[in-house]
Formats: C-alpha cells, structure tokens, sequence
C-alpha cells in the first residue's frame, strides 16, 4: 500500500553538486576496446570527483545549496542521513561529517544509509516520516557517490560522481509537496561486492530483468493506480538512470513522453551517480517545473528495490530556485579529463 504522513509534508529545499572534471565515454572505448564499441556508448561522458573530492565534500555542497533554499538555520535540522556507496571510511559515519560542516550538530540524529543506487531515496523515505509523525519539522536526506568501477569493466563508462540534497518540512512552507509514496523490494542478486572486495559487479543476466524493469515499473505503477493518475497527470517524471535507455524504456512503458523526462535526465551528460541518480534528476525537474506541476520520481537500487514518490509544485519553488545554483549550471561548468588523470586520482594505479 501507498505510505501517506499523518500531515502534509514537502521539499522545503533541495540542492545538487557534480564535479567539474568529465572522462568522455570514447576515451575509454578506444583505451579498453579500441574504438570498437563506439557506436554504442551508454552515455557521452561522466563527472569524475577531483583530487580532493569524495562522497563526504560533494555531500556537504549539495546540503548548503539545500539550505540557502530552504531558508532554515541548520541546527533546525532534526536529521542529516546520508545514502551511499562509496562513503571515505569504513567505519566513521559521512553524516556526522556533514552534520558538523552545515552547523546542525549536536541536536540532531546522523545516519548513514546504503541500499545501492536506492540508498539516497531511502534517506528522503525517512525524512518525510519523520517530519510527517511531528518527530520533527525539518529533515534533510542526501544520495551523492563517486566513481567506482574495476578498469576496462562496462562501469567504467557510466560509474559516475555527484548528487543532491533534500530538506523536508511542513507541507505549508514546501516547494513541492507530497502526495504519496511507495516502496517496492524482492531479493534479487543482480548487482554486489563482497568485503574486501574493491570493486562491484553484476549479476549480468539480471540487470535488466527481473530487477530494474520490475522494481521500477512496480513501485511506479502502484503509485499512480493508488492515487487514480495517468501518465498524462505529470508535468515531469524521472527515473532512476543507470544510462540512457533504461530510464527512457522505463517511462515509455508507463506512458510518458520523451518532453516529460527530459528536464531529469541528466545521465548522458553526467553518468550514473548511483545513490545519486535518481535524487539529481529531481533537481533537474524542479528547476524546470511551474507551479501546479505533478513529478513523478521512482529510484533504483540493485538488491533490489524501488521506492516511487509523488510530488506537486507550489508558488513557493519560483520565489527560492533562484537562491543557490542550479543543476546545469553543475552541469555547464565542465573541465575534460584525460583517463590517465583519473586512474591517478581514482587511485586505478596501485605501486608496489
């Protein structure tokens, strides 16, 4: 069934961060394939972090642009829950890092999540209960990674760096408000890494399906014949964004049109941020949405799942979106790369 909060509940403030650096997908087709490969690449380029970048940094980036939106002090924060895959420690939480850096400490809870390329939207899951139970009146979820992915392996084209922040509060003070959200899990093996191992891989023959066709169109499917909408109800739609036509299929299938998603799909430009994904998309659309706009968001994460969200835009979004940078203009901003400059900062080259 739809999970719906006890009161209203929206985005009070959302924010994005992507590196400069860009690695073009026929670099990599020409170093590990020769060129072979290169009619068919899953995107142009992807976003590379820096030398001094990590999941932690990016992280703090997208939650002050969510801030300057949200027009809130941070220590009104009652909640900084980070989702993703390539936290810098083992061990030491990313949250607590973030927290500190923002100024939300102490009086706040600090997590962090992991549930794939859905851990991001897992955070939103949890802010949104939170501040719709009245536990609190404003929670931030953040999904932001960096680049992962074994030399030569399909991931190297897409395994991306970036992500973004969301701020939840009352419905009343929201950009976008909620109508209602979804979450959709089996136990499907399509994509892990054991301890110790550096890097992840697929359970090929399940990619696509049973796992993200299944989940994503579930959780998407369920969500509209919950609340008696169509496709023709959204403004916009995205879809958690792995290359460029999975989520394209995907929207299809449920009855979009390609001018419905375009606004949220950045992949080709950016590549699959992972826990990222799905949540940078969104900025994408409330950057372009108006007022009275439907988005629909549905995530991925391999494992598997799919949590789908239904958001509607109030007159608030076009006072605030002007308040911190855009998506594109993250986008926009880009610096190429050679790929020996990202081995090297990738730590791809290991000297013994």
């Amino acid at each position: 069934m739809t999970m719906k909060p006890s009161r209203q509940v929206g985005i009070v403030g959302y924010g994005a961060y992507v590196p400069r650096y860009r690695l073009a997908a026929e670099e990599i087709s020409q170093l590990w394939r020769g060129g072979q490969d290169r009619d068919t690449l899953p995107v142009r380029e992807k976003s590379v972090p820096g030398p001094d970048e990590d999941s932690v940094s990016m992280s703090i980036e997208a939650a002050r642009n969510a801030l300057q939106r949200a027009q809130i002090d941070p220590t009104q924060l009652r909640a900084v829950w980070v989702g993703s895959e390539s936290p810098p420690y083992a061990v030491k939480p990313t949250s607590t890092i973030v927290a500190q850096a923002i100024g939300a400490v102490p009086s706040t809870s600090a997590g962090d999540w992991e549930f794939a390329c859905k851990a991001g939207s897992e955070t939103m899951q949890a802010a949104i209960a939170m501040v719709g139970s009245s536990m609190a009146d404003y929670a931030m979820g953040i999904g932001m990674d960096t680049a992962q992915g074994r030399p030569g392996d399909a991931l190297e084209y897409t395994a991306a760096a970036g992500g973004a922040a969301f701020v939840f509060g009352p419905g009343e003070e929201a950009l976008a408000v909620l109508e209602a959200s979804y979450s959709y899990v089996t136990d499907t093996p399509d994509f892990f890494r054991r301890a110790h191992q550096h890097y992840p891989e697929h359970g090929n023959r399940f990619t696509g399906e049973p796992a993200y066709f299944h989940h994503v169109l579930s959780a998407g499917r369920h969500l509209m014949e919950s609340l008696g909408l169509t496709a023709e109800d959204f403004a916009l739609a995205v879809f958690h964004q792995p290359n460029v036509k999975f989520p394209q299929r995907a929207a299809q299938k449920l009855g979009f049109t390609a001018e419905q998603i375009r606004p949220g799909l950045l992949v080709g430009d950016i590549g699959n941020t992972y826990a990222g994904s799905s949540l940078i998309g969104l900025t994408g659309c409330l950057d372009a949405a108006q007022p009275g706009d439907r988005i629909l968001m549905v995530s991925f994460g391999s494992g598997a799942g799919s949590d789908a969200f239904s958001f509607v835009v109030t007159e608030q979004l076009s006072k605030r979106r002007s308040l911190a940078r855009t998506t594109q203009d993250y986008i926009a901003r880009r610096q190429p790369v050679h790929y020996a400059t990202y081995a090297r900062w990738r730590s791809k080259l290991l000297l013994k």
